[in-house]
């Protein structure tokens, strides 16, 4: 590519950044106590916020009714056009509806106004036209007028469309302050992520309990290798009368034959790591497992009841595969049991 190619394609992406940067400042410059009106509307719901807009509105509206949905506030997206043939009947009487149209005039989204305004439920919009079909309707209207859409022919929704999707945002956020929404509520409505995983996923639900490589303190070292390769955890439990005793790594392996005094026969104890690190709550978080791996060093956890008795082990490929990552430390402490 020539450099004159390369200097334009870089000037046309920082002056669209710039644009839609100065439309989202000089919005927030104007807003005013209808923000404020439309947030406590929004929270007086005993239902749900609806959100409707037609074209590159209604996908905007989309994305805020997802934000809105994950950040505590029940809310869906309704097509206006699906809403004349039917799903009206999806609004009920504790909903609110958040409409959208840049214009205030949009053919479809105005059809639905009076029969909406039926419902006798808040009507929220944003509109950049305070004398628009839409705005006569609403009973809070957010302002969402830009100067200069980024498009060079001031045609494609560009700035506004940005403007609309960070005003949902702060919706959102306004929302989420007002309620004291927590870490773990988010996390609660995102199972999956990583958040989700991070605070709700215990060593319990993926711990190994059956088939544990283990071996007695008084087992050759050649047996225990014979019981390492086959458990396929990089690791052995080192057992005395059923307690955890030690513990030999593949890292203990390798270390034990670099002793000039290296013997297959002598018992694996003699060179198995002692009092290994382990835990003794199996209702601990993952990630705090996790966490405790990392700063040992180790690959497996072992997890032991009052009598030292192994219930189970936890281990870092299992946490891995789990989509444990290890992020602040969470709260709860480990103990070394």
């Amino acid at each position: 590519m020539k450099r004159d190619q390369i200097d334009s394609h870089l000037r046309s992406a920082r002056e669209t950044l710039r644009t839609e940067a100065e439309a989202l400042l000089h919005a927030a410059g104007r807003i005013d106590g209808r923000f404020a009106e439309a947030v406590e509307r929004i929270d007086a719901l005993r239902g749900k916020l609806i959100v409707t807009g037609i074209g590159k509105s209604g996908l905007v509206g989309a994305k805020i009714a997802a934000t809105l949905a994950s950040t505590g506030t029940p809310s869906f997206f309704l097509h206006p056009s699906e809403a004349l043939h039917g799903d009206l009947g999806m609004i009920g009487p504790d909903d609110g509806v958040l409409a959208i149209s840049y214009s205030g005039e949009s053919e479809e989204l105005a059809n639905i106004l009076p029969h909406i305004r039926r419902f006798g439920i808040p009507l929220l919009a944003m509109t950049a036209e305070k004398d628009s079909t839409l705005a006569g309707y609403a009973e809070t209207v957010l302002d969402i007028y830009v100067e200069k859409e980024a498009c060079p022919l001031g045609a494609a929704p560009t700035s506004s469309t940005t403007l609309t999707m960070a005003l949902g945002d702060a919706l959102a956020v306004a929302l989420m302050n007002k309620r004291g929404f927590r870490e773990e509520d988010f996390a609660s409505f995102h199972p999956g992520g990583s958040l989700g995983k991070r605070l709700f996923v215990k060593v319990a639900d993926l711990m190994r309990t059956e088939g544990l490589p283990a071996v007695s303190s008084k087992t050759s070292l050649q047996e225990a290798i014979v019981v390492l390769s086959e458990g396929k955890l990089g690791n052995v439990l080192v057992l005395e009368e059923g307690r955890l005793t030690a513990v030999m790594s593949d890292g203990d392996l390798r270390r034990a034959l670099m002793k000039e005094d290296f013997d297959m026969k002598r018992p694996v104890i003699d060179y198995a790591t002692r009092n290994p690190r382990a835990i003794d709550d199996e209702e601990m978080l993952a990630v705090e497992a996790l966490r405790l791996i990392e700063e040992a060093k180790i690959q497996m956890l072992p997890i032991l009841d009052a009598e030292r008795r192994v219930r189970g082990v936890i281990h870092l490929h299992d946490l891995v595969s789990a989509g444990i990552r290890s992020g602040r430390k969470a709260g709860t402490k480990g103990t070394k049991a």
